[in-house]
């Protein structure tokens, strides 16, 4: 135990050990009610707790919280903040349970603090070993909980269990092996008694999969490659062996349908990146959404967004699942908004392509054919003198979470306008480095493109209202039943938009760059609003009046 001085008071912070056992709560800890997988089912009964990494299993980041809203929200202030330790980009979204709220840190830490006030109870620290191969920074998205165990990922590629009441290290499973490249930066998903995560390292040629692990043990219950192997459909779209370093990491969270039974996650990029000639063929299932059996893992169906991609499109996007009424018919529908720059809409049962149309600037397709499959361009491979193409290796969106209301049937997508010069080269495979196969740059400063919030209609494609941000941000969007769509730009900015005009209604800046989703969630009675930006979490309300 040691103290926080604070207001002049004494303030318990336990700061737990990588060990086994189980403690009692911290001291002051309120006592949590056991989040059940119930609860996880219907967390839309209860909008005052934000009970997962995109709020609710069907990825729609939508608060249905009302208190903030369109008329009052020119009143928001700040209420408290969070100095996370580690200067790095950090990219939590926290969870809030009962009145505590779970904040991880770079690089695989997690702290428990008062949602009212920001009082520290516990810290949970990660030992990570020397050498870790990572390709794109010390990151931790957020962490899962079921019971009273949160379940967390780490950089060097394990998974662990941490009691939410003391802090203490339950179980430690390996998920791979780190020095050959493979990390994780995700929140995991718990489906039932199962704790579904995917894998990181896609630019150290890697073989993707998505594990599923008992949640009261730890051991592994299924492995899906995503680099299908010798046998198992899908491995005659590898030329040769390449899909024994065929990349296509999973390393964002998915989403689960409790009707359909199924989970739906994406997959990123083929390895190397930018080298289509070593692999032949569509790389089945990179840049794709595969939908699993819940109990097996096996695959139901998948779909590709950008077959034999040589740009770095990853498809780890989140699949947004919505009910929407299309040709005067409801369907179960899947919300898409690639990092190629096309909005697609899928028949989440069956994967069926419903329509495609672009929502960023693109120079690469000359549409969607009637399956989905993109009609290509001429002279848009990568060359060894450069080839200029539009969206960029970013993306015309990435990782950072879209929001869809119900209210207004949008998605709301932070998307960026710009072109890239990709170029190829012959890199060979070395276990545990990088293997790109060529590279890639934008011709211009990223203040020559154009970023913006838009609004999709979901069943249309039609860009309804777009919010410009100059330069470029990588916030995600979260949108509240208050009519109010939240996101933040680079230049420091935390803002709010009305949802059905994109008017600006209120903004504050805040001195640092964000590299995370925003969220929701209530205390004694008082919706607050919290991102992370810089290094630091910071949590709004409402001022009284």
């Amino acid at each position: 135990m040691r103290g926080l001085g604070w207001g002049g008071m004494i303030l318990p912070l336990v700061v737990a050990q990588a060990s086994p056992g189980q403690e009692p709560a911290a001291d002051g800890m309120p006592v949590l009610s056991p989040v059940t997988w119930e609860r996880l089912l219907n967390s839309d009964d209860e909008p005052h707790n934000w009970l997962m990494y995109h709020g609710a299993l069907d990825g729609q980041r939508f608060s249905r919280l009302d208190q903030i809203n369109r008329e009052n929200v020119g009143r928001l202030e700040l209420k408290w903040a969070h100095q996370i330790r580690q200067l790095d980009r950090n990219q939590t979204t926290p969870l809030v349970v009962d009145g505590v709220m779970f904040i991880t840190e770079s690089p695989s830490n997690v702290t428990a603090v008062d949602a009212a006030t920001g009082r520290a109870y516990w810290r949970y620290e990660h030992p990570l070993p020397d050498g870790i191969r990572l390709c794109c920074g010390r990151n931790n998205r957020g962490v899962a909980i079921l019971g009273e165990t949160l379940y967390m990922s780490t950089n060097d590629a394990h998974l662990v269990a941490i009691d939410a009441r003391s802090g203490s290290l339950l179980w430690d499973t390996e998920v791979a092996d780190h020095t050959k490249g493979y990390s994780k930066t995700a929140a995991p998903l718990v489906v039932g008694d199962t704790v579904v995560t995917g894998i990181a390292g896609g630019e150290f040629g890697i073989r993707g999969f998505i594990d599923g692990y008992d949640a009261a043990t730890g051991e592994r219950r299924w492995r899906t490659y995503t680099v299908p192997g010798p046998g198992e459909p899908g491995n005659e779209t590898w030329a040769g062996d390449s899909w024994r370093t065929g990349g296509a990491p999973t390393w964002l969270t998915g989403v689960y349908d409790p009707e359909l039974d199924l989970i739906y996650w994406g997959a990123g990029n083929p390895a190397p990146d930018w080298n289509g000639d070593v692999r032949l063929g569509d790389n089945l299932y990179s840049s794709s959404v595969l939908a699993l059996d819940r109990e097996t893992g096996k695959i139901v169906w998948h779909f590709q967004f950008t077959p034999h991609d040589v740009w770095d499109w990853d498809a780890i996007q989140v699949p947004v699942l919505a009910d929407v009424e299309l040709n005067g018919e409801l369907r179960k529908a899947m919300l898409w908004a690639n990092r190629n720059a096309f909005y697609y809409l899928l028949d989440r049962g069956s994967g069926q392509f419903l329509f495609g149309e672009p929502f960023a600037l693109q120079t690469w397709a000359n549409g969607l054919d009637e399956d989905g499959r993109p009609i290509l361009r001429e002279n848009v491979f990568p060359t060894t003198e450069g080839t200029r193409v539009a969206p960029i290796a970013g993306g015309a969106t990435n990782w950072w979470s879209p929001a869809y209301s119900p209210r207004t049937g949008f998605l709301y997508v932070n998307s960026f306008d710009a072109e890239g010069i990709y170029y190829q080269r012959d890199d060979e495979y070395e276990e545990g480095s990088i293997f790109l196969g060529g590279g890639h740059r934008m011709p211009l400063a990223a203040d020559h493109y154009k970023s913006a919030i838009r609004a999709i209609e979901a069943t249309t494609g039609e860009i309804r209202w777009e919010f410009p941000i100059t330069p470029r941000t990588r916030s995600g969007v979260l949108a509240t039943a208050g009519g109010l769509v939240w996101s933040a730009s680079v230049d420091g900015y935390f803002f709010a938009l009305d949802e059905e005009t994109g008017e600006p209604l209120w903004r504050m800046s805040l001195g640092a760059a964000p590299h995370a989703s925003p969220m929701s969630y209530a205390v004694g009675g008082e919706q607050r609003i919290v991102v992370a930006m810089g290094n630091v979490v910071f949590v709004f309300g409402l001022a009284e009046e």
